[in-house]
């Protein structure tokens, strides 16, 4: 082989080798700058600017001086989500901690039967032997353990008086926790009695230093309360507490508030203990204050669950029915109230009553006297059978003596009440009254026949019943034809108008159709049209269609204002019913509109049967025999 071969092979591989040590260098170079401006830019994104970032080759060098540990750690994290963690190189230096805060010196003692215990961390220059001698001393022979750890940092400045407090508090508690701080002294702890409790609270607040906060922590077991009694009296407009007790701070509030509002005046104390008979207690008296300052005199008194209401002399006995049926029936569950109305001498005997009330609003309240619970809570039941369960309210009172047949006489007297539209019943032992309002024309003799059949004959009773065109559901309703001329003025007045080229209503539009809506609401059931017209622009056939849309949309209109359109019908006119001139703009603009009108039934006319014309010539030919015969007669005559 010739030296020019072998020259030019060698000078071949030559100038490959350097392509190829340029090309290297030139990916390393660009694989350095990413992964630096990577790294860097994700850095300035966590706001991590004291970090300086270079690389070489694929591994990437971290520095800088970091502010404490956790950022130099989160720098390190943060690079590694740009490029493989293994390759950052940590460089990073953490800035020297000054002016580092000491830490809070606490210590908590606990005190129990066991002993003593200490557990927090102080001032390395406590003096811990002498403060653990104090304590030994105070335990009187019990174990005193030291768990305390303790801190070369400066000691606060009233660390020594409040921890030596918090020792002599020590002595006056063989059941406590105090915790203790600079600035802080918290003591808790129980005591045998609410009347040690505030003693106790009294000796440590008087001995507390100055510039320590004292916050105390101080229970009492409450006492048991048995039986759990409570004893309130209005007296000549004069209210007071025998006794008092409540179960929660709450139910004592709720307590003092109805004894306030019924006139008690001066300071009560309500003493808050175990026993009480229901969760409701508060309630429960509160309900019984209100009922007996509704009275205006008199006493009442809980035992437990039993309650007794003894109104003063002189009361009236419908009021007293009234606000004692209220009572018991709001009462919660389990209390059990007795009532007692004192009658005065020689007084003679009322005679029973009960009452029920219908107002105009459709409100049932019935009061007045019933035979038994049972019987309460059946006419309770019968009423809301009768009218609604939201209308009515009952406070019927439970009396015993009434006659036997009270209670079909009360039920009857809720069932003529049923008839009118508002008005009253009362029962008495001896007779029956019902006042009031109807809507129905015979509603007199429905209910005098009713009372009749129920009561049996010969028993009275009195009926004072007006019938009212306008409670009358059905008389009120207006005609088809006055439905027709009420949406007629009120088109002659306001115009439905839609928007251009559209069957979609304007703003006017929609307040129109409220109205229409109202009027057709009290209507009833009518068959009616929604005729739709338009002017004589643009072609007939399109004119066809936009008027039926728009007699749509307002059928749908009424649709969703819950109308009963069932019986309507919505049809275009398109242009073939022209009311004015369509040369005009005023008269297009009368053209353009929408007709309400009532779909009448069409006259039938009457047609001959069969029957009817066989028989008519057989009358006709009778009625010419019968002429023959009287000409004959003449003849003869």
């Amino acid at each position: 082989m010739r030296l020019s071969s072998i020259l030019v092979i060698a000078a071949t591989f030559l100038i490959s080798a350097a392509m190829c040590l340029m090309a290297a260098r030139f990916a390393v170079t660009a694989i350095e700058d990413s992964s630096r401006t990577a790294v860097r830019d994700t850095l300035d994104q966590n706001d991590m600017v004291w970090a300086e970032v270079d690389a070489n080759g694929l591994q990437v060098f971290l520095a800088g001086t970091a502010p404490s540990e956790a950022v130099r750690f989160k720098a390190l994290s943060v690079a590694g989500t740009v490029v493989d963690a293994a390759r950052v190189i940590d460089q990073m230096l953490v800035a020297d901690s000054e002016n580092v805060a000491p830490p809070r010196f606490s210590i908590e003692i606990l005190r129990n039967d066991s002993g003593i215990s200490l557990i927090g961390l102080v001032p390395a220059a406590t003096d811990r032997d002498a403060l653990m001698e104090e304590i030994t001393d105070v335990a009187d022979g019990a174990a005193a353990s030291d768990l305390l750890e303790s801190a070369d940092y400066p000691q606060p400045e009233a660390w020594e008086e409040a921890l030596e407090y918090a020792v002599d508090s020590l002595k006056l508690l063989p059941r406590a926790k105090i915790s203790v701080d600079a600035e802080r002294v918290l003591i808790t702890a129980m005591v045998d009695s609410e009347a040690a409790k505030r003693q106790l609270e009294i000796d440590l607040a008087r001995t507390a230093p100055t510039d320590i906060r004292l916050a105390l922590d101080i229970s009492a077991p409450r006492p048991v309360i048995t039986p759990f009694a409570l004893r309130f009296l209005i007296e000549d407009g004069q209210a007071r507490f025998d006794a008092c007790a409540a179960d929660t701070e709450e139910a004592r509030d709720r307590i003092l508030t109805a004894a306030g509002r019924a006139g008690l005046a001066e300071k009560t104390e309500c003493v808050i203990g175990l026993g009480v008979p229901s969760p409701k207690w508060g309630e429960a008296v509160e309900m019984a204050i209100g009922a007996l300052a509704e009275l205006g005199n008199g006493s009442l008194t809980f035992s437990d669950a039993d309650i007794s209401l003894i109104a003063a002399t002189g009361t009236s006995e419908a009021q007293f029915d009234e606000v004692v049926g209220r009572l018991e029936t709001s009462l919660p569950e389990v209390f059990a109230l007795h009532a007692v109305l004192p009658k005065p001498e020689n007084q003679e005997t009322i005679k029973p009553e009960f009452t029920a009330t219908l107002s105009p609003e459709g409100l049932v309240q019935i009061r007045g006297r019933v035979a038994s619970e049972l019987a309460r809570e059946t006419v309770d039941s019968f009423a809301k059978a009768r009218f609604t369960s939201d209308a009515v309210h009952t406070t019927a009172r439970v009396v015993e003596g009434l006659p036997r047949d009270w209670s079909l006489r009360v039920l009857t007297g809720v069932e003529a009440l049923s008839y009118l539209s508002n008005g009253s019943v009362m029962v008495k032992p001896d007779e029956v009254t019902v006042n009031g309002n109807t809507g129905r024309k015979d509603a007199n003799a429905m209910i005098s026949s009713f009372l009749s059949d129920k009561l049996g004959e010969g028993e009275q009773f009195s009926i004072d019943v007006t019938y009212k065109e306008e409670l009358d559901p059905i008389a009120s309703l207006p005609t088809p034809d006055e439905c027709e001329a009420d949406i007629a003025e009120i088109l002659t007045e306001r115009k439905i108008n839609f928007e251009p080229g559209s069957s979609r209503l304007d703003a006017a539009g929609v307040e129109i159709m409220d109205d229409i809506a109202t009027i057709l609401k009290e209507c009833g059931d009518i068959r009616m049209e929604i005729g739709g017209h338009t002017d004589s622009q643009g072609r007939e056939i399109m004119n066809q269609n936009l008027s039926q849309e728009r007699a749509q949309a307002v059928l749908n209109e009424l649709r969703k204002r819950r109308v009963l359109t069932s019986s309507f019908t919505a049809k275009g006119y398109g242009e073939s019913q022209p009311i004015a001139d369509n040369d005009t703009e005023e008269g297009r603009e009368a053209n353009r509109r929408i007709e309400f009108r009532l779909i009448r039934p069409k006259p039938v006319k009457e047609e001959q049967t069969t029957l009817e014309s066989l028989e008519e010539p057989r009358e006709e030919g009778d009625d010419q025999a019968q002429q023959g015969q009287e000409d004959t007669s003449d003849e003869q005559n």
